[in-house]
């Protein structure tokens, strides 16, 4: 009898200079961003001596400051309203049966997979010949209609998470505090909530960061008395990219990594504490 032998796996010889291409063209633009925004010159054409000048313009100009303080006031509204709504749906999707559960669960869903213009369309649409009408023109565009727009997508992001979390949990826990003599609301605030509440907080913060990063849905939305931040950024750079843009985009950038550095980290505290 012969006796084979597995041979090792080896990796195929073009893996790697293609896996530093694909790494190459999703980050080098933003090494080189980040590079002309410390540029002395006023054009990203050419080099003209490292300067913090641009940053500095950043934090004094007004426009920029009130853009950036609407577009805070939207996410945390949006996400807040979002994260209530959200938990309650992804609780009662996965603990409760009603009839026509599954059509109401693929349209809960349905913003993650349907195109941001068609939802800022179809937002707008039922303002003009819906909400409008029927308020007698109380209901204005305005950062209000930007928010009721933004939870839309953002209540799908925290559903989705939270249930991710819920499919992983112990269904019978809120049952053993119930036979303990909780009522159902203690059993779910002091038993299944703290459960959730590291899924709740990722959600949450990717929401934050897919609202502060909106534009299509928000200009839809805006009218006349609201600007956002990435709508302030699309009005600059018509002209052409100015290094304070650039600026601009880096600590954007920063914020947002950190956002996600801080899901994660959630996401893995959550999980280590789960399999001890």
């Amino acid at each position: 009898m012969t006796s084979s032998t597995a041979k090792p796996h080896r990796s195929l010889p073009w893996q790697a200079p293609f896996t530093l291409l694909m790494f190459g063209f999703m980050y080098l633009p933003i090494l080189v961003l980040a590079f002309y925004s410390f540029n002395k010159s006023p054009y990203s054409a050419g080099w003209k001596g490292f300067t913090w000048t641009w940053y500095g313009k950043f934090f004094r100009d007004s426009a920029i400051l009130a853009a950036l303080r609407d577009s805070l006031i939207v996410a945390v509204f949006a996400v807040t309203i979002a994260a209530v709504v959200g938990t309650l749906m992804a609780v009662g999707l996965a603990r409760y049966q009603f009839p026509g559960k599954g059509l109401y669960r693929g349209i809960s869903y349905l913003p993650l997979i349907i195109p941001d213009i068609a939802i800022a369309v179809a937002t707008l649409v039922f303002l003009a010949a819906v909400a409008i009408p029927l308020s007698g023109g109380l209901v204005q565009l305005s950062l209000g209609t930007i928010i009721a727009a933004h939870v839309v997508f953002c209540l799908a992001y925290v559903a989705l998470v939270v249930s991710t979390r819920l499919a992983n949990l112990n269904p019978h826990l809120e049952e053993a505090a119930l036979d303990l003599g909780a009522t159902p609301t203690q059993a779910f605030i002091q038993v299944l909530l703290p459960e959730l509440m590291p899924a709740i907080l990722s959600g949450c913060l990717l929401a934050f960061v897919l609202s502060m990063d909106d534009f299509l849905i928000a200009s839809f939305t805006a009218g006349g008395g609201a600007k956002t931040l990435p709508m302030e950024i699309f009005s600059r750079i018509r002209t052409g990219v100015k290094p304070d843009i650039n600026a601009l985009s880096v600590v954007l950038i920063l914020a947002s990594g950190l956002a996600f550095i801080a899901a994660e980290y959630i996401r893995y505290r959550s999980e280590q504490k789960r399999l001890r």
